[in-house]
């Protein structure tokens, strides 16, 4: 199988993730009726309990059950696993030199529209996912945190108190979150990386470069 992805701008594939680093933080979770209806498992937070760098995600998406390894976390239990993003973010976060982030999503279900496709959690949901997004980074410790699109970054500062106004114009704009301890990162959503990176006046190569400037700083 060839793996290259032309629009990533790269031919290699990372490793999945090892299922032993699954973060589970609850034996079950019912906050949300309509998440615990849609989803198939929890879709936990992963990786290095030591990261430097975290990556949030907004939500596991509905995923491909008859895929080989890039499943979905709706089906691994393993946030950002989908062959698209996950495959993708993790490819990036290699790339700009943290192979061994840690990855997350600001609400840990398959928020499904009743149809098989995604639909935006909802504010009461994103609040109820809140308290495990704080424990991960709490836990975790990581020295930045890396949401990944609008949602994803409005979570994030939500921890903090903290609001932004749109959202192109914050991408790689660091936001100190003493009250976490730690800095934010935003970066495009890898599902719409093409897309926008001439919004954000990048190409992949400055664009990657500049990731790995901002997550070097101390």
């Amino acid at each position: 199988m060839d793996d290259t992805d032309p629009k990533a701008g790269t031919s290699t594939e990372p490793a999945a993730p090892d299922p032993e680093t699954q973060n589970a933080l609850a034996a079950d979770c019912r906050r949300c009726p309509a998440l615990v209806a849609s989803r198939e498992c929890i879709s936990w937070g992963n990786g290095a309990a030591d990261a430097e760098v975290m990556v949030v995600g907004e939500a596991p998406g509905a995923g491909s059950p008859d895929a080989d390894r890039w499943r979905g976390g709706n089906w691994t239990g393993l946030a950002y696993t989908s062959r698209h993003s996950g495959r993708r973010v993790r490819e990036l976060m290699t790339a700009v030199g943290h192979p061994e982030a840690y990855y997350t999503n600001a609400v840990k279900c398959f928020p499904g529209d009743g149809a098989g496709s995604n639909r935006e959690p909802t504010a009461e949901e994103r609040a109820n996912c809140r308290p495990y997004l704080r424990e991960e980074v709490g836990t975790v410790d990581p020295r930045v945190v890396v949401p990944t699109g609008k949602h994803a970054t409005q979570s994030v500062l939500a921890l903090e108190g903290k609001q932004i106004d749109g959202f192109i114009e914050h991408v790689l704009e660091p936001v100190d979150c003493p009250g976490l301890g730690v800095r934010v990162v935003p970066i495009l959503h890898p599902s719409y990386q093409d897309v926008w990176l001439p919004e954000v006046e990048h190409t992949v190569a400055s664009y990657r470069a500049a990731i790995a400037d901002l997550l070097a700083e101390r």
